[in-house]
C-alpha cells in the first residue's frame, strides 16, 4: 500500500536529524519494504556538508541514510532514534560531485533487513535518468537509555 507524500517540516518530526541538516525535502512514496524522496537541498549554498562551495558526491550516502532512517520511523509507527552507520557495501559513485546537478535527487531505499535494533537497505540515487551514487548500508539504532 502506497500512502501520501510526506513535506520537510513532517519528515523533521520523523528523523534525528533538524534544521539545515535535515537534507531531505519530500518523501513521495513509501511501503513497508521502500521509499523514494526527492530533494533538492544538494543545490543550496547553505548545506552543511559543503566545503569550499563544493558537495563531495560521497556526501550523498547521508541522504540516503536519512531517506533509510525516515522510512524506519513510517513503518515502525515512531521516531526514528539515533543509529550508527556499521557497514558501506558496493558504494559506487558514478559523479564526483552533487552541488552542479540541476534535477532534483532521488533517492531510493530498498529494506532488506529491518529489526528493533538495526536494519540493511540497498540504496540508490539519481538526477532525471541518471544514477549517480548506489550501495547497501547497514545500521545500527543506539540502544535506550
Amino acid at each position: 500500500m502506497l500512502t501520501p507524500p510526506l513535506l520537510r517540516q513532517e519528515i523533521e518530526q520523523l528523523v534525528p536529524h533538524r534544521g539545515a541538516m535535515c537534507l531531505l525535502d519530500r518523501a513521495v512514496l513509501w511501503d513497508f519494504s521502500q521509499i523514494l524522496c526527492e530533494t533538492e537541498r544538494h543545490r543550496d549554498p547553505g548545506n552543511p556538508l559543503r566545503r569550499d562551495g563544493l558537495l563531495p558526491a560521497v556526501c550523498g550516502v547521508e541522504f540516503a541514510l536519512q531517506a533509510m532512517a525516515l522510512h524506519g520511523a513510517l513503518t515502525s509507527g515512531a521516531p526514528q532514534p539515533v543509529g550508527f552507520v556499521s557497514s558501506l557495501r558496493d558504494l559506487a559513485l558514478h559523479v564526483d560531485r552533487l552541488e552542479d546537478l540541476a534535477d532534483p535527487l532521488r533517492i531510493e531505499a530498498v529494506a532488506l533487513v529491518a529489526e528493533a535494533s538495526g536494519f540493511i537497505y540497498r540504496f540508490g540515487i539519481s538526477a532525471g535518468d541518471r544514477l549517480l551514487i548506489e550501495g547497501q548500508a547497514a545500521i545500527i539504532i543506539q540502544a535506550s537509555a
